[in-house]
């Protein structure tokens, strides 16, 4: 999973993965993007976006989409603190077919905390082979 356009049904669900909110990393994106950031207030918004970003990559890496055409509806919850394991979550809300070849498939991404809360959600609108 995710599977061909034609064999996704809406309301599955996939997992992107997992990772823990690394110090060493905290604190080099706080001093390239976020100096005036305190640490001890978890990951900022843009660090949060970033670690969805990166396990979504290397899990659609896997996949048969072949082009990512929006993300919208950006939503932030909370700050995860150093330590915190996040997991990503995709579930398909739509899709629409485009040819013979590829479809549009639109999804709505979550990143959850260790306590299963959200910690950032988007929607994204992606094209997969057919």
């Amino acid at each position: 999973m995710p599977a061909p356009f034609d064999d996704l049904q809406i309301g599955m669900v996939t997992h992107l993965g997992a990772t823990v909110v690394d110090e060493r990393a905290l604190q080099a994106f706080i001093q390239a993007f976020a100096p005036d950031w305190s640490i001890d207030r978890g990951a900022p918004d843009a660090m949060v976006f970033a670690i969805w970003s990166r396990l979504d990559t290397d899990a659609a890496a896997k996949w048969p989409q072949t082009k990512r055409v929006g993300v919208d509806a950006l939503r932030w919850v909370r700050n995860p603190p150093v330590g915190e394991l996040l997991r990503g979550r995709m579930t398909v809300m739509g899709k629409d077919p485009v040819g013979e070849g590829k479809g549009i498939v639109i999804a709505q991404h979550d990143l959850l905390d260790e306590a299963g809360r959200l910690v950032f959600s988007c929607l994204t609108r992606s094209v997969f082979a057919r």
